[in-house]
């Protein structure tokens, strides 16, 4: 496969996202249903291009829990509720945390195929009014494929990997503290700002999780969280799938998990050519991607392959990513890609993470890929990626190149 020429590949024109509120009845978002939160970002990101809605071709929007208020294709009712001409369709997409990104990219491969020329792809999660597992699926209810599967919790799945790379608590407290303390510092310098979209009935301006003067000895204070769930049976789903490991230790806390979130992200996504046509300026051209998958019980290891198979398509080396987003589900995956992919400090997650923003889950790809892009520009940087891992060995990442 010829690799696509610059005239040929999608570009972001824009984007926008809400700030994270906790997963809880009093969180900064539990008041604003989900639907609302889609047609405020939908409306926002075309305000801010100054587009006419009449333009766009297709609504892509990825979300994780399709049930209940967020089922029934949210894409496609959030058009007709949000005024959009009756005329332009919408589609709801699933890879559980990775469904914000991959909306991204589908929109993306639209256009590249010439299926559309200006594509709204973004995603939402309201896990206050639809709490996490509450479809109710196979992959978490049917106790028979839990077990044929593997498919056991996230956070049982990061403990294993720790475990057997040998992560101890002082290295992953380390990295939550960091995480808390980048967000913090990001927050204070409003280096969120930009793309930040406060929806009507929300009652907070900022990721509402962030917390000011976390240490790592304040995090390794806290008890192992998945300690209980593992002895419940799960550990014993994951050990019976794993050669030569006895036990598995649980060394992750609520301070190096993510925290779970509310919010919802947009971005507008077109054709170079169309851009030139109604005149909007580009910020980022799409390099790529790649989605991927990996074994169930290290379920969160396949953001990681997702960005190696990225770069690789383009022709690029992990030397090359001025910045990396990548969703903190855990510290151990976080520690292991550092590693693995030898990246300065500076260039992974520089503006804080998941672990202390929040995850929510279906917009979580969408957030950091709209992060990634005004991280790109402050810095006059070149190359970027956003990646996320998400539940039964699914990941995906997005490569970005920004337009100056």
């Amino acid at each position: 496969m010829s690799p696509l020429s610059t005239a040929e590949r999608a570009v972001l024109i824009e984007g926008v996202r809400t700030p994270r509120g906790k997963a809880k009845p009093d969180g900064g978002l539990a008041a604003i249903p989900p639907l609302s939160l889609v047609e405020q970002t939908i409306t926002g990101v075309l305000d801010r291009a100054g587009l006419d809605p009449a333009e766009v071709d297709e609504v892509v929007l990825g979300c994780a829990s399709q049930v209940g208020e967020q089922g029934a294709n949210l894409a496609r009712t959030a058009v007709l509720s949000a005024g959009l001409p009756e005329q332009v369709p919408g589609i709801s997409v699933n890879r559980f945390c990775s469904s914000g990104l991959d909306a991204v990219a589908i929109g993306a491969g639209l256009i590249v195929s010439g299926q559309a020329e200006v594509v709204l792809a973004g995603g939402v999660e309201s896990v206050s009014r639809v709490p996490m597992f509450s479809d109710r699926g196979p992959l978490w209810a049917d106790a028979e494929v839990v077990r044929d599967v593997g498919s056991v919790h996230m956070g049982i799945a990061a403990d294993l990997v720790a475990t057997e790379l040998g992560y101890d608590r002082d290295v992953l407290d380390a990295y939550g503290a960091r995480t808390q303390q980048r967000a913090a510092a990001a927050w204070q310098r409003g280096d969120h700002a930009r793309s930040l979209l406060v929806p009507e009935g929300a009652n907070i301006d900022r990721d509402e999780h962030v917390r000011e003067g976390v240490t790592a000895e304040a995090l390794a204070a806290l008890p192992p969280a998945f300690a209980e769930l593992g002895a419940s049976g799960q550990d014993a789903i994951a050990l019976a799938r794993v050669e030569g490991l006895a036990a598995i230790e649980h060394r992750h806390t609520r301070g190096t998990s993510p925290s779970v979130a509310d919010g919802a992200a947009m971005t507008l996504l077109t054709s170079p050519a169309a851009a030139e046509r109604l005149g909007l300026n580009p910020r980022a051209r799409l390099l790529g991607g790649a989605s991927a998958g990996c074994d169930p019980v290290r379920m969160l290891l396949a953001g990681q392959d997702a960005i190696e198979v990225a770069l690789g398509r383009a022709g690029l080396d992990a030397r090359d990513l001025d910045v990396v987003e990548f969703a903190e589900a855990f510290s151990a995956l976080c520690v292991k890609l550092q590693r693995d992919l030898g990246l300065d400090d500076d260039r992974l997650n520089p503006n804080g993470g998941t672990i202390a923003m929040g995850h929510a889950f279906g917009a979580t790809g969408a957030i950091l890929l709209i992060g990634l892009v005004d991280e790109l520009h402050r810095r006059e940087a070149r190359h970027g990626v956003a990646a996320v891992s998400g539940a039964a060995g699914s990941g995906a990442a997005v490569l970005v190149e920004r337009v100056a």
